[in-house]
């Protein structure tokens, strides 16, 4: 049996493990990403990451073929380089992501988008398998996404396929004036319904009634949406109103997804969907007000792979798109 390394590449760590061809995680390691010391601290953390897991791997005889990459920024899988990223890596846009890591590891490598990965790997290994098209939303920091059609994530013309946090939402508005979003744009899903944004509407909020300072942030009180969820599982209004806008604005986009793609499952991962009933039950409900009636039985579930998802989604694609010795089988 051949054997393929997973790399889940993001701004804060980087996770690789070594996986075999029906998905098992034989092996892993993590390491916090250079993200401040830019594209080159970045790669070579990567790549002295995967040489380590070569070293374990052939230590248990085990043949690693091929590597798969899971990054964050819009990923042109086609030809391995990142088409465009954020500011959190330091000219990460530009890289030529599986060239790059061939040349340091000796590993053919293909590429895609991190978020994709986790789509990929829901829908092979967690509560997607088995479907014939998988809805896959990521709610944390950012929102994220992916649709799965018979076991391939759809990218787009541009690879840019996925961003289902950045389209208008009726929600990201106050006072009249759209919420500034992280793309640069404003109105957006996730200038409401991220982490960040909750825990920024929270501080509006509470600011409103209790004091704040100059710039809105409440004068005390919880430092992440984490504390913010406790406050409001402890009656806090403030808290409450925050995680139950934020909740309401994700079911709606998600319900409202769902009615454009048809998926015969939505699953929803990141930090916000394991946060408990009173992010998850409002999420829900939102969402099943926005579905049209063949869509009223769609099940809407929580992930399953937990943080190994994007390792087993680009181990996917590294296993499906790459050569294997002769002989053997992914």
């Amino acid at each position: 049996m051949p054997y393929v390394i997973g790399l889940d590449l993001g701004g804060t760590k980087t996770a690789a493990g070594v996986v075999d061809g029906e998905g098992g995680v034989v092996l892993s390691r993590t390491v916090p990403t250079p993200a401040r010391d830019g594209a080159g601290a970045v790669l070579a953390a990567a790549a002295e990451l995967v040489r380590a897991l070569q070293e374990d791997a052939a230590r248990r005889g085990l043949p690693v073929v091929a590597l798969g990459i899971g990054s964050a920024g819009v990923i042109d899988s086609g030809r391995g380089v990142v088409v465009s990223a954020t500011d959190a890596i330091p000219g990460w846009a530009g890289t030529r992501l599986t060239a790059e890591l061939t040349a340091r590891t000796g590993l053919p490598a293909v590429a895609l988008n991190d978020v994709h990965a986790h789509a990929v790997g829901e829908s092979w290994l967690g509560t997607g398998a088995g479907m014939p098209g998988v809805l896959f939303v990521g709610m944390g920091t950012g929102v994220g996404g992916g649709y799965v059609l018979q076991g391939k994530c759809l990218e787009g013309s541009t690879f840019t396929a996925g961003h289902v946090g950045h389209f208008a939402s009726p929600f990201a508005w106050e006072a009249g004036v759209p919420l500034p979003c992280s793309c640069g744009g404003a109105g957006h899903v996730e200038a409401i319904a991220s982490g960040p944004a909750i825990f920024g509407l929270y501080s509006r909020l509470r600011g409103a009634s209790a004091g704040a300072t100059a710039d809105g942030a409440a004068t005390d009180g919880p430092v992440d949406t984490r504390g913010v969820y406790r406050l409001a599982a402890d009656g806090d209004p403030a808290a409450a109103e925050a995680i139950r806008r934020g909740a309401v604005a994700a079911g709606s986009a998600i319900g409202g997804l769902a009615n454009i793609l048809d998926p015969a499952v939505v699953v929803v991962g990141g930090g916000l969907a394991f946060a408990g009933p009173l992010w998850w039950t409002p999420m829900e409900a939102a969402a099943r007000a926005e579905l049209l009636r063949p869509l009223a039985g769609l099940p809407i579930v929580p992930a399953q792979l937990g943080e190994t998802a994007a390792i087993r989604g680009a181990a996917r694609r590294a296993l499906a798109l790459l050569p294997v010795p002769e002989g053997s089988h992914a």
